[in-house]
């Protein structure tokens, strides 16, 4: 049905409950006889009037119509019903009708959001069902305070009849805590009658002013119950001051205290909402909001979920937009699961002011060589949103709203209200519209795969591609046909989803060919992420170029690019799209969003100034990439329009992350000006560490310079350089040894590298010329040339050091990286001979040729276990050898890493980057054996690779691991990122930790202070 028609602004939800206070009228009891009660006006905290005097300046709250349905108004009584009919109608075609009262108080009830201190004022029209005799018809509020008895506020009446609609009209108004219900009734008991087009206007804008729980007043200040929970204002459940609420015997994880705010929001306006939440067991929380139109729910995430540490306060905190009519809101909290009690305190709802979209800078659209858009849903389009997006995008992909869980939840069953709303608003602002997406493995119906054979899940896929294709025919230019397919970690490089276990490669086949007979001018893509990484890069391509050679029509492929502040490197976006260019096939960015994390479990209050200026620099590197590969890029898509709406908020956790160029309010941020003008951006000031080291330096790379990779210098046109350090193993005075490999393919004996070290310049020639006082070489390479160099170090140096690296192209290119250098310890490296042990316990005579490394670098604690750690390697495997020494062995703690155990860090490519690369591990095997493993997104590409067995021995433990590494060939000499933890329980906490050389504590989410593995016959 359709929700209230709510004002421009949208305060749609505060209607019903004002048309109902006028006072009392002959022959119409001022309170039902069942329920009489008398208040004295001194005492009521209300303000009952009959007069209708014009209000200045009213803002409409909400109009109820009654076109599609009851919006919200329920029966009141015994037998009576409410129903919509077209019988007889004020306006439009239809009314509400109430029918089978027995009782004079008998009639339609509604639950009114009113605000208290607001002034409202209320119109309705009323008039008696056909044959029906004349009666007065009151609109009547029955207030009950907190703590007090119910009274009955009269709002307005009128005698109707049934010859002609007559307008009642009135204003409310209460001063204390209560809860209210707004109905209308008739002084003939059995009186059938109509009532439409009911308005409420206010003298203040609700939607604006905000809302406020402390519970200070010792009551539940309008908080209810969802369930069956019970919520009591208790001094124990207090955050600040004397009360708070308590939540107990919940019948349901979705059970908790519940508080509406129909009328507190406006359609279009945003609000940050915020409470504070405590358990006394640890559980996950939520802070959500429950609209509904008609009888249709919807559930909208403002914050969490949160984790809650046992007895101490969280705040949970998000804004919202209400973007769609509504005739129910509530915000509420519930916990991902179970029934445990929590308490809440210190709600705060407040309106945000918009800022104007800034006219004044230009247009994203007007200075990049192709088609730029964003995704976007229904909120987007209203307000100062939709004026951002029609300034700065010529394309928009609406996120969510074609997938197949939005568009036919039950087979045959579509509904495309929402994708229609999204296409006819993009299409009438003269946008293009790219679809997303037909075929997914997520976010499919479970009843779509349920008792499928190959032809079942084929013909249903075919089906839905007709459908929702078919609506859009014309109006949607380009598809993502099929997504996110490719598992580069699949031998086969295919992705194991239910269409590819039942349907093989057909389903993709299948896709194709059905979207091409359904709409033969569009554009189809195959559409997936870390395309930009080699692996998956080259899985993608030899799929495309397997398919197109069997005529299957794709036409482009989709690079989604989620990518971070610091990795992957925009030379392995620039070599992906060289690669599929090869190809013939159009290619496209689709879902582009830099997130300001390395890992996935950090978190910022705020996010640090540099890292902001840090994410626009990425942003102008990665543009400067789409721009010099223009022509084989037809359109990029940035997932989101601002950072008020993304998906990087809840994923992989709830966390402050703004991934996209413009901020919460639509204000322009550094990464827009990375794409406009990187002229405006800040500067940037990166850090490198630089281990200890010896190198000899005579051009030919020393191996020490493989121990660690290259920092990357901003590719210029074709010049481009990555370059490292290390303070010389004696320490600073012994000087800092550089390396430069420089791509420069135009040769000239005057192109140079200059390194500047604390303000000292020193530059070196192409040809090896420079001058005296350093020593440095250069060699020719196959792109360009290398650069080594010895420079010294002012006396005095401490621990730190700005540098700065010029790399120059005589013919006229230039590209720089500035930054503080930070001297730490030498990057330890152990050998791995060939080796092929039983993993079973016993540490047979095949260990015996590896050396022996100890975790002998303290993270946590002074004392406490340690670890003699030998490894081998065959066929593919890393095998680990753990002997452990500690006397008190525990497993109390429900959390693995604070048990006692063994963590292998494994990094098969050695990218040493500040994060985990998709097949980089943390193994995980504690003293009984119990074997867990960390990575990236649930460690789904490294989970199944480990093997173990642990022993108990004399003084601690023994564990031997094999750890499959099917990304990489293992092979004499190649170098793995390593490193080894033993954690050290006491009881039920963690009270010691040791590595083999990293010292920061955060190798499980980092792995650039590993150490390196060396593999040897």
């Amino acid at each position: 049905m359709r929700a209230p028609r709510p004002r421009a602004t949208a305060l749609a939800l505060l209607s019903l409950a004002l048309s109902l206070l006028a006072g009392t009228v002959a022959g119409l009891p001022a309170t039902p006889a069942a329920h009489a009660s008398t208040t004295d006006a001194s005492t009521a905290h209300a303000s009952v009037t009959h007069t209708s005097a014009a209000q200045a300046s009213a803002a409409t709250i909400v109009t109820y119509d009654f076109e599609s349905g009851t919006q919200g108004w329920e029966p009141r009584g015994s037998g009576v019903s409410v129903a919509t009919t077209p019988d007889a109608a004020h306006g439009g075609a239809r009314s509400l009708l109430t029918t089978g009262r027995t009782d004079t108080w008998h009639g339609a009830a509604v639950t009114p959001p009113f605000e208290k201190g607001v002034a409202y004022e209320v119109s309705a029209w009323a008039r008696a069902a056909a044959g029906q005799e004349s009666s007065t018809v009151a609109l009547t509020v029955q207030r009950t305070p907190a703590g007090g008895e119910a009274v009955y506020e009269r709002v307005a009446a009128a005698t109707v009849t049934d010859s002609a609609w007559v307008r009642l009209t009135g204003t409310y108004t209460y001063t204390a805590d209560s809860t209210l219900s707004l109905y209308a009734e008739s002084s003939v008991a059995a009186v059938a009658f109509h009532l439409d087009d009911i308005v409420v206007t206010a003298d203040t804008d609700p939607a604006r002013s905000g809302l406020t729980s402390d519970f200070e007043t010792g009551t539940t200040e309008g908080w209810t119950s969802r369930g069956g929970a019970v919520l009591t204002a208790e001094a124990g459940s207090a955050h600040d001051g004397a009360y708070g609420l308590g939540v107990t015997d919940r019948q349901a994880s979705w059970d908790g205290p519940s508080r509406t705010v129909l009328g507190k929001l406006a359609k279009g306006s945003k609000y940050d909402l915020s409470v504070w939440v405590r358990s006394a067991t640890a559980q996950s929380v939520s802070l959500s909001i429950e609209r509904r139109s008609g009888e249709t729910p919807s559930y909208d995430r403002v914050a969490g979920p949160r984790d809650l540490a046992a007895g101490e306060w969280t705040r949970l905190a998000g804004t919202y937009l209400l973007a769609h009519d509504a005739d129910f809101l509530s915000v509420y909290v519930e916990s991902a699961e179970g029934t445990a009690p929590f308490a809440v305190d210190d709600f705060r709802l407040a309106y945000i002011e918009p800022k104007p979209v800034q006219t004044d800078i230009p247009s994203l659209k007007d200075v990049v060589p192709f088609t730029i858009g964003a995704a976007f849903e229904r909120a987007a389009t209203l307000g100062e949103h939709a004026k951002l997006i029609t300034k700065h995008y010529e394309s928009v992909t609406p996120g969510n709203s074609l997938k197949w869980d939005a568009t036919e939840p039950a087979e045959g069953q579509f509904t495309f209200a929402e994708g229609d709303h999204l296409v006819d608003w993009a299409t009438g602002n003269g946008l293009r519209v790219r679809g997303h997406t037909l075929v997914w493995h997520s976010q499919t119906p479970a009843w779509v795969f349920e008792g499928a054979t190959k032809e079942i899940l084929l013909r249903r896929m075919e089906n839905h591609i007709r459908a929702v294709m078919g609506r859009y025919k014309g109006r949607i230019d380009t598809w993502d046909v099929v997504n996110e397919v490719v598992d580069e970690n699949r031998p086969d490089g295919l992705r194991r989803s239910p269409w590819f276990e039942i349907a093989g490669l057909d389903y993709i086949r299948t896709a194709f060919r059905v979207a091409r007979e359904v709409d033969p001018d569009a554009t189809l893509v195959i559409n997936d992420y870390n395309t930009e990484f080699p692996r998956k890069r080259q899985a993608l391509y030899d799929l495309v170029a397997k398919l197109r050679a069997e005529g299957v029509p794709i036409d482009a492929v989709g690079h989604q690019l989620h990518v971070n502040v610091e990795q992957p490197p925009a030379s392995y976006i620039e070599d992906t799209i060289e690669k599929f260019a090869g190809l013939g096939v159009e290619q496209q960015v689709t879902e582009l969003d830099v997130s300001v994390y390395t890992d996935f479990v950090s978190s910022y209050e705020t996010v640090p100034a540099e890292v902001l200026a840090l994410q626009g620099h990425r942003y102008r590197e990665i543009f400067d990439v789409f721009r010099r590969q223009a022509e084989h890029l037809s359109s990029v898509t940035i997932w989101g329009v601002a950072d008020d709406a993304t998906w990087l908020s809840t994923f992989p956790i709830a966390r402050l992350n703004p991934p996209l160029p413009f901020d919460d309010e639509l204000q322009a941020k550094p990464a827009y000006w990375g794409i406009v003008d990187a002229s405006r951006l800040p500067p940037l000031v990166r850090s490198l560490n630089v281990p200890a080291g010896t190198v000899r330096v005579d051009g030919k790379r020393d191996g020490e310079w493989d121990l660690l990779p290259g920092a990357p210098v901003p590719r210029v046109g074709g010049l481009s350089a990555t370059w490292q350090a290390r303070v010389a193993s004696t320490g600073p005075s012994g000087g800092l040894y550089v390396l430069a490999e420089v791509v420069d393919a135009t040769v000239s004996k005057d192109d140079s590298v200059t390194f500047t070290v604390d303000g000292t310049p020193y530059r070196v020639r192409r040809g090896g010329t420079h001058a005296h006082g350093f020593k440095a070489h250069t060699k020719p390479t196959a792109t360009g040339y290398r650069v080594e160099a010895l420079l010294p170090l002012p006396a005095g140096t401490g621990t730190t050091a700005d540098a700065r690296v010029v790399v120059d192209d005589a013919t006229g290119g230039e590209t720089s990286w500035a930054g503080r250098l930070t001297f730490v310890p030498a990057v330890r490296t152990a050998l791995a001979p060939r080796g092929a042990p039983v993993v079973d316990g016993v540490a047979e005579a095949a260990w015996n040729r590896a050396p022996e490394i100890t975790t002998g670098t303290r993270v946590q604690g002074t004392s406490g276990a340690t670890a003699r750690v030998r490894a081998v390697w065959n066929a593919g495997v890393l095998y680990v050898l753990a002997r452990v020494t500690d006397p008190v062995l525990s497993e109390e703690s429900p959390d693995a890493w604070s048990q006692d155990s063994v963590e292998i860090f494994v990094d098969p490519q050695n990218n040493k980057t500040r994060g985990y690369d998709d097949d980089d591990g943390q193994y995980r095997v504690s003293f009984t054996g119990r074997r867990t493993v960390g990575g990236t997104f649930d460690a789904f590409a490294v989970r199944d690779n480990l093997t173990a067995a642990a022993v108990r021995t004399s003084g601690g433990y023994l564990v031997e691991a094999a750890i499959r590494l099917p990304t990489v060939t293992l092979a004499k000499d190649t170098l793995l990122g390593f490193d080894v933890q033993v954690n050290d329980a006491t009881g039920a906490a963690r009270t010691a930790a040791a590595t083999w050389n990293d010292p920061t504590g955060r190798g499980y989410v980092d792995t650039s202070r590993w150490g390196v593995l060396r593999l040897v016959p």
